[in-house]
């Protein structure tokens, strides 16, 4: 069975920092992203790391304030969040797949989300 188990969110003061984490099981793949959700608000893509190259992507507005990386010993993800604004305020979701891509759609499997909430 896979799965994708975040954890590492909570509430932060702006300015402050976060690191989340993405730990999976029954599976590795090529790509894994993370995603996030606001209030009223559609899924929004926010960073990706390819499994086997180190390729990295980000959004335009998380560029320069967060970072992804991995663990493939520990079958692990992180997205280490600094500078955290309001606007950061968001449920966010692991995924994994097989191709790296900015879509939702191309990964198969999503963890159940974590709570970021940034204070101002």
């Amino acid at each position: 069975q896979v799965q994708l188990v975040e954890s590492g969110g909570g509430l932060v003061q702006a300015g402050g920092s976060l690191r989340l984490s993405c730990a999976a099981s029954g599976g590795t793949f090529s790509s894994h992203a993370w995603f996030r959700q606001a209030p009223g608000k559609e899924r929004e893509f926010v960073a990706l790391i390819g499994w086997s190259g180190g390729t990295t992507s980000y959004a335009d507005s998380v560029k320069g304030r967060f970072a992804i990386s991995r663990d493939n010993a520990k079958n692990t993800v992180y997205l280490r969040m600094n500078s955290l604004k309001p606007e950061d305020t968001a449920v966010y979701y692991c995924a994994a797949g097989s191709t790296v891509s900015i879509r939702q759609r191309a990964y198969d499997y999503w963890g159940q989300g974590t709570q970021v909430t940034v204070s101002s």
